[in-house]
């Protein structure tokens, strides 16, 4: 009756949850199954997030030394030692609770920020704030922001978001945007109407910075310039060609039979903005940028920032290494940090602010794309 995707073996990696048809839906539980689909599918999008269109100009002659170059950057007065967060992922399930303590203490150790899972499970159950406070106790001195959704926001008001921020003594908010997934989620939410304004009262209200954030599609310029003007302190772009949420949700309506969420997730796989063409729509608007959604590599980092990003984010290559150890995760981010280092060098960059100047030139798809909106 519907097309569907090919399901694909899973890995070895495995999360212990009740399936969905089996036992009552609620928050925690679909934190769970989404962390597990996410480690045991194939849940990227099937199209890129626009940096092979992206080209930094080579520098023959650098004229410093690779010791020389600085990586550190600075968001909202907080220092960190690379441009690069440990994007917002998981919380709200006992077993996240490890994953995040993986997280945060590798955030500690090599000077990154990090942001939390949705804090809705906690928010509605207590008990699941452990899961999200633990990336405090793990990173007292890493820049770490909250995470709340805008459909929330009309359930739980400026007090359920004061409760996120001093939960896990945050330095920012993030107030994700994720309405393809509510759309295509059977318990979403598609009450978008004032969501603006909800958006603006937290701003005027709360203390600590505001991150509007997306969560795979994208940000256009005329949302961001929307944004701006409601207050927020920066946007995360989120583009389209990292982890596809409605190819989450494609997974779980396969496990539960729902053939309608099922051809909806697969329809709707590769919808939205690619992340280096989102980053180029915001950088306009007149505040840091941060692009996640497909920031595999250093490279990918070193074309965001030239592209007008402040920082990048990345999510996804993070969760098996965290479902190990913390010493995995800070391997997988040494890596991504030792290969921005050689980026700039081969670009002549010895710190982050020359490499928001270097030269780039943007070609194929993302070019035609920039050129068809007048950019």
């Amino acid at each position: 009756m519907f097309a569907s995707l090919p399901v694909p073996p899973t890995s070895a990696i495995t999360i212990k949850y009740n399936p969905a048809n089996t036992v009552p839906m609620t928050t925690s539980l679909r934190k769970i199954e989404h962390l597990q689909i996410c480690a045991n599918d194939p849940v990227e999008a099937h199209v890129s997030a626009g940096f092979d269109d992206v080209h930094l100009i080579h520098c023959a002659l650098p004229e410093i030394d690779k010791d020389e170059i600085d990586t550190s950057t600075e968001l909202f007065g907080k220092v960190m030692a690379a441009p690069l967060l440990i994007a917002s992922m998981t919380g709200g399930h006992p077993d996240t609770y490890p994953i995040n303590e993986a997280l945060a203490l590798a955030a500690e150790h090599l000077g990154l920020g990090i942001g939390v899972g949705s804090q809705r499970a906690a928010l509605e159950n207590p008990e699941q704030e452990e899961t999200f406070r633990v990336v405090r106790d793990c990173a007292p001195h890493a820049f770490v922001y909250a995470n709340i959704g805008v459909v929330q926001l009309t359930e739980y008001g400026i007090d359920g978001v004061e409760h996120a921020i001093e939960m896990i003594e945050a330095d920012a908010i993030a107030i994700h945007l994720n309405f393809l997934q509510e759309a295509i989620q059977p318990e979403g939410c598609t009450y978008a109407r004032g969501s603006l304004d909800a958006i603006k009262d937290v701003c005027d209200a709360v203390s600590v910075p505001v991150i509007a954030k997306e969560t795979g599609a994208g940000i256009s310029r005329e949302v961001a310039a929307m944004l701006a003007a409601a207050g927020v302190d920066a946007i995360d772009v989120g583009g389209a060609g990292g982890t596809s949420w409605a190819g989450v949700e494609y997974y779980r309506a396969l496990d539960r039979g729902d053939l309608i969420s099922e051809h909806l997730g697969g329809l709707f796989w590769d919808w939205g903005i690619p992340t280096a063409a989102s980053v180029v729509e915001c950088s306009s608007c007149g505040l840091p940028v941060i692009a996640t959604g497909g920031v595999r590599t250093g490279i990918d980092i070193a074309k965001s920032i030239a592209l007008g990003a402040s920082l990048s984010g990345t999510a996804l290559p993070l969760v098996a290494p965290a479902m190990k150890n913390a010493d995995a995760v800070i391997d997988r981010l040494s890596s991504m940090i030792s290969e921005l280092e050689i980026a700039m060098f081969l670009c002549g960059c010895p710190d982050v602010t020359n490499l928001k100047t270097a030269p780039v030139v943007i070609g194929g798809r993302i070019r035609e794309m920039l050129d068809a909106r007048g950019f």
